[in-house]
């Protein structure tokens, strides 16, 4: 049997009221919050820790046959994006690649794919940040996000859902658009899109359920993707007059995601079923793909979404302006970091993107970075590789330095010491200054430590676990 073996939305630290936007320019921009991904995180990063609680506790990941990652806001044009995440999660080299986009649809058509796929794993990844100009509705209703969905057989990995079946429906029509660089969004009368939305969805709902032999009636409930509220509006009634539950499209908590829309939702629904629940996920974008699966007694693993959603820390709107590059400031009077060095990060990719130390045999001694002969008894090469990206660490000693080059100073350095061992300098992230103590808990992420001649530069940060103290403001 083939299904999901696990579903996860990942949700960034930082949110924005959106009456904040109303108080700086004086116009309306809804209620509720959206989500902000921090000034250095970007689509891989929110996808690969969304990927990251995927994967946990799966056995035999080592089994991944193929990685797909959909975005609508891709770091390069020429250079695919998914080799980065396939490098920061340490999938085998084996495993095939393939960047689903630019377009809104890319990852319900990855997920299609995947779900009549033969292959024993596959994973399918979607990040977002979503913007606009300053008052727009896209900047209020918008929200950044990561999801990622793991497919196999139930051979492989125990399933949270079955597959049931499904149904896709194409019209070619103008509704959204946006050209490669731009940041304002372009849209057609909303009526029109709607209209065309619901004729699309009304037809590949009808034909997912007589494939299936299911009727209104037997879906427990049904989650929406859809960039304007609206669509799917007419199916959605229908479905409430059948006794099916609508779940939240998290516009107010949230905002849409774009391409992780689909797969936050899929998340969300399956979180909030039971074991038998039969539930679908339709997603709107340049057609309607609707996906049928039934709810197993697999208990989801993990902070779900509706606790991520409960969860962040208020951002100043100035502060999200800025870091989104809408509104210039001045930088910091220090010299911007220089270009990364590709042969560097080549012969270095399993510390830049695994962050896997090195252990000493003889000794126990714990490197970081690997290194070939130990500090402790000064034996050469023999070293086993360590993992350490999901291991926690306490923050021994730290400096605020508001004098270093970064986007969103000042910037705090931690000493943190290993679970297991390991010692290693840290820059923090997801924390106000105020909030640091030594003795705090973090735990690693993978995060964008800055842009040189067009080329993005990864490392791993730290963050607070989640807990009392560390949400505060940002300055």
């Amino acid at each position: 049997m083939r299904g999901i073996i696990s579903a996860t939305g990942y949700l960034p630290h930082w949110r924005l009221d959106r009456a904040e936007i109303a108080a700086v320019l004086g116009s309306g921009s809804g209620s509720g919050a959206r989500t902000v991904a921090s000034y250095d995180e970007d689509p891989v990063t929110l996808g690969v820790a969304a990927a990251r609680s995927a994967l946990n506790g799966i056995p035999g990941t080592d089994r991944v046959d193929s990685l797909s990652f959909a975005t609508t806001a891709p770091v390069y044009a020429e250079k695919s994006a998914s080799p980065l995440l396939h490098a920061a999660l340490r999938l085998p080299g084996s495993a095939a690649t393939v960047d689903a986009g630019p377009g809104l649809r890319g990852a319900a058509g990855a997920l299609r794919a995947a779900l009549r796929s033969t292959d024993d794993l596959v994973v399918v990844i979607a990040g977002d940040v979503r913007t606009g100009l300053a008052g727009s509705g896209d900047e209020s209703g918008g929200g950044d996000a990561g999801s990622a969905v793991v497919v196999g057989d139930d051979t492989v990995a125990p399933l949270v859902a079955e597959y049931v079946g499904g149904a896709s429906a194409t019209r070619e029509f103008l509704d959204r658009w946006r050209a490669p660089g731009e940041l304002r969004m372009h849209a057609w009368e909303d009526r029109f899109g709607q209209q065309r939305y619901d004729a699309l969805a009304a037809d590949a709902w009808d034909r997912a359920l007589a494939s299936c032999g299911l009727t209104d009636g037997d879906l427990t409930r049904v989650a929406v993707s859809a960039p304007n509220p609206r669509s799917g509006a007419t199916l959605a009634k229908r479905l409430g007059s059948a006794g099916v539950e609508l779940t939240d499209r998290l516009d107010r908590s949230v905002g849409f995601t774009g391409a992780a829309h689909p797969g936050l939702l899929l998340a969300d629904l399956l979180e909030r079923s039971g074991p038998g629940d039969l539930v679908a996920v339709i997603s709107l974008a340049d057609g309607a793909d609707v996906t049928i699966l039934r709810r197993t007694d697999v208990a989801v693993d993990g902070p779900t979404v509706a606790e991520q959603v409960a969860s962040g820390a208020a951002l100043p709107y100035a502060r999200y302006l800025a870091w989104r590059g809408v509104l210039p400031v001045q930088p910091p009077n220090r010299p911007e970091p220089a270009r990364m060095s590709a042969s560097a990060a080549d012969r270095r990719a399993e510390w830049k993107y695994g962050f896997v130390g090195s252990r000493d045999r003889s000794s126990g001694a714990v490197h970081l970075p690997p290194a070939r002969v130990s500090y402790r008894g000064g034996t050469a090469d023999d070293m086993e590789v360590l993992p350490m990206a999901d291991r926690r660490a306490t923050v021994a000693t730290f400096t605020v330095d508001s004098l270093a080059y970064s986007p969103s100073p000042p910037v705090v350095f931690a000493v943190c010491d290993f679970e297991g061992g390991g010692r290693l300098p840290l820059e923090l992230t997801d924390v106000s200054a105020t909030d640091v103590r030594i003795g705090m808990q973090v735990e690693m992420t993978f995060r964008r430590i800055g842009t040189a001649d067009g080329i993005a530069n990864y490392f791993w940060k730290a963050r607070p676990l989640p807990g009392p103290g560390v949400a505060g403001e940002a300055n």
